[in-house]
């Protein structure tokens, strides 16, 4: 997995948070995270990081940009026959896979099985939101497959808000919870590491983590 996989995967929280933002203004959510995923895409492939700035301070204008574009062009978003393709053999895959396993795949997986990098596996799914139907060649009123949208990216939203809540931290209290929650050190353990008592490392414990709690639920 490259480092675009993994950025791509991480942030897709970021696209559904500013998809938000235009959420209700006359354009459907669907288009909204189809010009959200265009413009990960576009930062994944224009981001440098010799220029000091972390991928999601880059990202966030990119894909506004997008969004904004969108609304100037009168919602209409066009998908190009190659990524349309790609959306259908996404919801084959993930089809075949609910069937066998009772689970969808993960980018990961969709991007090793299609031979495509995890931003354009996200750019086809921001593309077919809406139901598919395979009519495999049936005629009018005939049998017709219809393939439930894939939703990859909702089982990371929560992590990914998590991340960037985490962000907006300061060191000394990102630290702390990094101690308490990513390397499992008991409160004593980070007060020493710290410099603080166990009472000021609950106390601010419990701050921090109603800070966070207001952040994702905002």
């Amino acid at each position: 997995m490259t480092e675009k996989d993994r950025l791509a995967a991480r942030h897709m929280g970021l696209v559904h948070a500013l998809c938000k933002r235009f959420a209700g203004k006359g354009v459907d959510y669907d288009e909204l995270f189809s010009a959200g995923c265009l413009g990960l895409s576009k930062a994944l492939n224009n981001f440098d990081e010799s220029r000091g700035l972390q991928f999601s301070t880059y990202a966030f204008p990119v894909i506004m940009g997008e969004l904004k574009r969108l609304f100037r062009d009168g919602g209409a978003l066009r998908v190009s026959r190659s990524v349309k393709e790609l959306s259908l053999k996404i919801a084959r895959l993930n089809s075949e896979s609910v069937q066998q396993n009772g689970t969808e795949l993960t980018v990961s997986q969709l991007s090793q099985r299609l031979s495509v990098s995890s931003e354009q596996i996200a750019e086809a799914v921001g593309s077919m939101q809406a139901p598919l139907s395979l009519t495999a060649g049936y005629e009018d009123g005939e049998q017709q497959l219809d393939v439930p949208t894939p939703d990859i990216s909702l089982a990371i939203t929560e992590r990914l808000t998590l991340q960037q809540a985490l962000l907006s931290l300061d060191e000394r209290d990102r630290r702390l919870i990094e101690l308490r929650y990513y390397q499992n050190k008991t409160q004593v353990q980070t007060a020493a590491a710290l410099g603080m008592t166990q009472v000021q490392v609950s106390r601010r414990e419990k701050k921090i983590l109603a800070q966070i709690r207001a952040a994702c639920e905002s």
